[in-house]
């Protein structure tokens, strides 16, 4: 007996059905999942990289998937809490602009819990972020997010979903310095102390009238300014970093021209301020000294101990670029 025409269009139909029942329960379940987590953000194991990644594509969602190691937090020059961190103000900032989104979910996985996954990803290293599409049959088919997108933290982050996804993520909401109670607080205690702040600067007792603290505070805006300090707190770069050949070996000099490590600054920093202070003792307290014989030893000090750190700061340039500098006499003097 021959099945009826319409049998092989109705089970498509239930096929597709099906399918679409699916996938639905997988969103919903995703939803609720992101609904538990503060940030929105939502901790995949194996069993659930299995059902939400490996679902028959196309799936109806993205996932940005960040991959995690508590055991290398300690690793000063990978910064993955602060990442973690960053991840996770993404994925509430495209939340809370985007609240009834369904089209991507963020998610991490953490090494120790999800070796299988991170086989699967062919994850060796980290930090790693990777976008699974709807589309994407294979994990390690998934596009990886590369590493420049870290540089400016959760806006670079943005950047590379927006481009990717065609989502907007919007403005990156961090939460305030201080709390609005914290706020209150500092105001009661701001008024409260007017009357005794109005009372010491009458009377010159602050100690903005003291010039030390100025002196103090010019110097540190020196060394500040001069060892990079403002760089170092833009580009968060540690002050040491592991050396890739010998774990147990910190490395506090790196070398080439587009990196610069904390310690390394201030070292140079350092020689700055030291020929910076030797000048002004010689053209403030030096020129009060009397004994001639004293003049002349604080000068010749002065002058070795100013060649000494220059000569250092060049010869580090020259390590770190290839730049040498070189001398060009006159040419009566030669």
């Amino acid at each position: 007996m021959a099945s009826p025409p319409y049998l092989p269009l109705l089970l498509i139909l239930l096929a597709a059905a099906a399918a679409s029942a699916g996938a639905d329960d997988l969103v919903a379940e995703l939803q609720s999942l992101r609904s538990r987590s503060p940030s929105g953000v939502i901790h995949l194991t194996d069993t659930s990289v299995t059902r939400f990644l490996s679902a028959p594509a196309p799936r109806p969602y993205s996932v940005l998937v960040f991959f995690d190691a508590a055991s290398l937090h300690s690793k000063a020059d990978l910064h993955l809490p602060q990442l973690r961190r960053e991840f996770a103000l993404l994925s509430a900032s495209f939340l809370a602009h985007n609240p009834a989104s369904v089209d991507l979910f963020f998610a991490d996985i953490e090494f120790a819990e999800s070796q299988h996954s991170f086989a699967q990803f062919g994850v060796n290293s980290l930090p790693h972020v990777r976008l699974v599409r709807p589309e994407h049959t294979r994990l390690a088919g998934s596009e990886q997010m590369d590493q420049s997108h870290f540089s400016r933290l959760a806006d670079s982050m943005a950047e590379f979903v927006e481009s990717r996804t065609g989502l907007e993520v919007g403005p990156i909401v961090r939460p305030p310095l201080v709390s609005r109670n914290q706020m209150i607080l500092l105001v009661i205690l701001f008024l409260v102390s007017i009357p005794f702040a109005i009372k010491r600067i009458m009377e010159g007792e602050t100690v903005f009238h003291d010039r030390r603290v100025w002196m103090a505070g010019a110097l540190f805006i020196y060394f500040f300014s001069v060892s990079g300090g403002m760089y170092g707190i833009i580009r968060h770069t540690p002050m040491f970093i592991t050396d890739r050949s010998d774990p147990n070996k910190l490395v506090f000099f790196y070398q080439g021209s587009g990196m610069q490590l904390g310690a390394e600054g201030f070292a140079v920093g350092f020689l700055y301020t030291l020929v910076g202070l030797m000048i002004a003792m010689v053209t403030h307290l030096l020129v009060r000294v009397e004994s001639l014989q004293i003049q002349r030893f604080m000068m010749l000090a002065v002058m070795a101990i100013g060649w000494w750190a220059v000569k250092k700061v060049i010869l580090l340039d020259n390590w770190k670029t290839g730049y040498s500098i070189h001398t060009f006499w006159p040419n009566s003097w030669r």
